[in-house]
């Protein structure tokens, strides 16, 4: 049975309790602004572990900027433009499952989830065509995997460092996002979530916005470089 089906109507404290509040906190209200307080501040730390590979990607641009130049025409800037416009989609299902949850609108909310988890696949094959690109073009930013002999510009194997390092990163934060987005999915299914009480879909949805910024950032960074 369904813990929409299972919530009690009536009044006192016991009444209010939802069967996934915890007990040292008095309100559902107050457990689910607490969750979100933890989770803007996670974000925060995940902004500041990219915030510094940003600043180390500036002062490296600003070092060799011929070498950026000429590196990034390596990459695929059809597929980087695709993987942007996944995500904004991606974004906009997650935005729309949340507020499938807050309305009861169970089948809405499941159907988003897939929707975001299939975008959040899509975003990885790409993702694996490319480095599979770079990989036979000797791009890879390793000794042992650094082979390119065409023309190149001195500094071009810090580019790829910071773009393995970064789109790797972010990639992993993608898989991350998914193997929640399954677990929240799986307690959709379940009827676990209502108006009463969906906040691990808020949680996951101000997670998936995160991650989609970023990759914001990342597209013209490495992609458009003038």
């Amino acid at each position: 049975m369904s813990v929409a089906e299972n919530i009690e109507h009536g009044h006192g404290h016991a009444a209010e309790l939802s069967p996934f509040q915890q007990h040292h906190f008095a309100t559902a209200q107050q457990q689910n602004e607490a969750s979100k307080i933890g989770m803007w501040l996670f974000l925060v730390t995940e902004v500041l572990l990219f915030g510094g590979l940003f600043v180390g990607y500036g002062l490296s641009h600003a070092k060799f900027p011929e070498a950026w130049k000429s590196a990034h025409h390596h990459l695929q800037r059809e597929l980087g433009a695709l993987n942007t416009v996944v995500l904004l989609v991606s974004s906009f299902t997650m935005v729309m499952a949340v507020q499938a949850a807050k309305l009861n609108r169970r089948k809405q909310l499941i159907g988003n989830l897939w929707v975001t988890i299939i975008c959040a696949c899509i975003f990885l094959v790409v993702k694996y065509f490319e480095y599979s690109h770079k990989y036979h073009e000797g791009l890879l930013p390793f000794k042992a995997f650094y082979s390119y002999q065409g023309p190149q510009v001195p500094g071009e194997f810090h580019f790829f460092s910071f773009y393995f390092m970064m789109t790797g990163l972010h990639g992993f934060h993608i898989l991350g996002g998914i193997a929640v987005l399954l677990w929240v999915l799986k307690r959709s299914y379940a009827g676990d979530f209502t108006s009463a009480y969906y906040t691990p879909v808020d949680l996951i949805g101000l997670y998936w916005h995160l991650v989609d910024l970023i990759w914001i950032y990342l597209f013209p960074l490495l992609y458009l470089i003038s």
